[in-house]
């Protein structure tokens, strides 16, 4: 058998090297992005004239040498302007506007959350590489925090003027007195944030996690609601037949590990002429479809290192963050749904909402 040996292009090689050593640059911003939403220093220096190391420290109430660290990566990452002679660092006022939490919904910050969550379980995930398996939920302590804050910036801001518009006349029936249930309530923000605004109507909300699940009640105790009710129980589990006349999942289906049975419980537990509202990620089916996906590679490093494991971990389907929208209708049509639209929202460029009508 004839070997043939493919010309190797010195051009195309150093130009990939470039292209290596550019991503290690952007991906160690990251965690000190990461670093600084948590710590608030981009809120910080975001209120602040060009300030020194020791000014800035003082005003976030942090350790100097670590924020003159931290300062020195972002300027030389261009992210923070320094003036080298009054050794003065300033966050520019068009940077503070993906940077800060006022930003929101446009807070790039917050997301650079993945990639440190990440870390933490990438000695599990390169043993299921090998054997095979799955990280379980329980391993990711900060993630219902992560998908809170998440949530906070894509969902509940336009929750009710927007996400529920989308379908048409859901807002007066919510007002008049409907009944609701949220699959995978994490947290229960977006639940609480209905439940307040529509009184008339009874919410119910279900979750794995005992973290989510306690966070959403102190929520709902301190709005001093009563029409609201949090249970822990699995989103395969609903035990419920024509129950209700809304159901909805934000970034639930995705990552469980029987997703064709949770959505033939959401169509057995749906009303006649009942909605079922599920966002979930933005994306196709084919991986090619995918290529100049604004967020493609970090939806997929996601998905390897939460979603798709999360499943797996349970011996469940995997579908993974990008299991897309050819997926997504195949799947709601074994399910039992016939009209479904995807829906997508001008702020939003990560999720697809998908409106759906059981007959």
């Amino acid at each position: 058998m004839t070997t043939r040996t493919q010309a190797f292009d010195e051009v195309k090689a150093e130009a990939f090297a470039e292209e290596m050593l550019g991503i290690l640059n952007k991906g160690s911003l990251a965690v000190l992005t990461s670093v600084g939403h948590r710590t608030g220093l981009f809120d910080t220096l975001a209120g602040l004239d060009p300030s020194t190391s020791e000014e800035i420290a003082r005003a976030a109430g942090l350790n100097e040498r670590y924020v003159r660290e931290w300062l020195g990566g972002m300027v030389v990452g261009r992210i923070i302007d320094y003036d080298p002679k009054a050794k003065t660092y300033k966050l520019p006022a068009e940077h503070a506007a993906f940077l800060t939490r006022d930003a929101a919904p446009n807070n790039v910050a917050a997301f650079a959350q993945y990639i440190t969550l990440a870390g933490t379980v990438e000695d599990r995930i390169v043993e299921c590489f090998k054997h095979g398996g799955g990280v379980p939920y329980s391993e990711f302590p900060r993630f219902q925090e992560v998908m809170a804050e998440d949530s906070g910036q894509t969902v509940v801001p336009v929750l009710v003027d927007h996400i529920l518009a989308l379908a048409p006349g859901l807002v007066d029936r919510l007002e008049r007195g409907i009944d609701v249930l949220d699959v995978g309530s994490g947290s229960g923000k977006a639940l609480n944030i209905m439940a307040a605004r529509f009184p008339n109507s009874r919410f119910t909300g279900i979750e794995i996690s005992e973290e989510g699940i306690a966070a959403g009640r102190r929520e709902a105790e301190e709005r001093g609601l009563n029409n609201l009710i949090f249970e822990i129980r699995d989103a395969a589990d609903i035990g419920a037949r024509e129950a209700y006349d809304l159901i909805t999942t934000f970034d639930a289906i995705h990552d469980q590990v029987a997703p064709d049975k949770v959505l033939r419980g959401i169509a057995e537990a749906l009303r006649p002429g009942g909605v079922y509202l599920m966002q979930d990620i933005g994306a196709s089916s084919h991986l090619e479809n995918n290529l100049d996906h604004p967020m493609g590679a970090l939806l997929y490093a996601v998905s390897t290192f939460h979603c798709m494991t999360v499943s797996l971990a349970g011996g469940g389907a995997g579908l993974g963050t990008m299991w897309g929208r050819e997926k997504a209708r195949e799947m709601l049509a074994e399910a039992g749904f016939t009209d479904v639209k995807i829906r997508q929202l001008e702020h939003d460029v990560q999720n697809d909402y998908y409106v759906i009508q059981k007959d």
